[in-house]
């Protein structure tokens, strides 16, 4: 069947053609033991075999040999029904895949198929290329939220996709997953409207992660507009937002913020109090000063530590003024 394989490959590929599935199993990992890349043609053959540990393997020992040869076969795996051999085949493409099988990935996004649509959007994030936007914004208002996910996740690995008017509309989206990986990409775009989603969903969004996803891309857009929108997350009640809005605060920030960061010096979480004081450091209003001193005390070491760093800064910028 294979007439160039090896004097020592040949027992094993013939075994794979066994009926018992134990040596089947026996044979496919002898083959991914040897690493031979003659084995290459009775593993591709392996991945259609009946039992999913045969196909699982036989995706593993594809993936060592790292031969394109393989990839249009183990993109037939990820239609399979099995998650474990849809994760494995994933994997090893998402090392052989390279930026010229973009449009064999763009025809495979086509296909009425679920799992093939999902594990083609995350290939695509691999390529960067911008030529599968159009490919990929149908997905956006996919029935299925985790192809919406999938989606606007995607959007953010496109190069130089600077505005993107239909990904504004995910950030209504009911369900908080598809939410969450749309504030982030928000933080990529720069259509006028995104800061004031961003800020909107800071702190309106029902869901933390949404809120604290918001903090973070209004880091990236550095916009003033943000400042009392962050001042009002300082005060939510989930910790992690506070802290993300409290480190947004280091890279915008005016006086107007002071009060809200001083209250911050005081949370129940070190990890907040430590960048309240950073941000306090990076104002530089001396009027601070005694509110961080208070804090040399604290019980966390990193707080004593970014405490004085801020104090000293605040210091050095009052000699240089001086």
């Amino acid at each position: 069947m294979y007439d160039d394989i090896n004097d020592e490959l040949q027992p094993w590929v013939e075994m794979l053609q066994s009926s018992a599935v134990e040596d089947r199993l026996v044979a496919v990992k002898t083959l991914q033991h040897i690493g031979d890349e003659d084995a290459i043609a009775p593993l591709i053959d392996a991945l259609k075999d009946e039992d999913t540990n045969v196909q699982k393997i036989a995706i593993a020992a594809i993936w060592e040999l790292n031969n394109p040869v393989a990839i249009e076969p183990l993109m037939a795996c990820l239609r399979s029904p099995d998650a474990e051999v849809r994760e494995e085949a994933l994997s090893a493409l998402k090392e052989l895949i390279a930026p010229a099988d973009l449009m064999m990935l763009l025809d495979y996004i086509q296909e009425d198929n679920f799992y093939m649509q999902l594990n083609v959007l995350i290939l695509l994030r691999k390529i960067h290329d911008a030529q599968a936007l159009p490919y990929v914004l149908p997905f956006f208002e996919s029935e299925q939220e985790e192809l919406r996910e999938a989606a606007i996740t995607t959007l953010r690995y496109l190069n130089q996709i600077e505005t993107c008017p239909p990904a504004l509309a995910l950030m209504n989206d009911e369900s908080p997953i598809v939410r969450r990986e749309a504030t982030l990409t928000l933080g990529y775009l720069q259509d006028r409207e995104v800061v004031e989603l961003l800020c909107r969903a800071l702190t309106s969004d029902p869901d933390w992660q949404v809120r604290g996803r918001a903090a973070r891309s209004l880091a990236l857009h550095k916009n003033s507009i943000a400042i009392p929108s962050l001042a009002q997350a300082l005060s939510d009640e989930h910790w992690q937002v506070r802290k993300f809005t409290a480190r947004t605060l280091q890279e915008v920030a005016d006086e107007s913020v002071i009060p809200d960061l001083i209250k911050c010096l005081a949370d129940e979480y070190s990890d907040i109090r430590r960048d309240a004081a950073t941000a306090l450091g990076n104002i530089g209003n001396p009027d601070v000063l005694n509110a961080l001193q208070q804090t040399l005390d604290d019980p966390d070491a990193d707080v004593r530590i970014f405490s004085q760093k801020a104090i000293d800064k605040i210091r050095q910028k009052q000699t240089a003024i001086n």
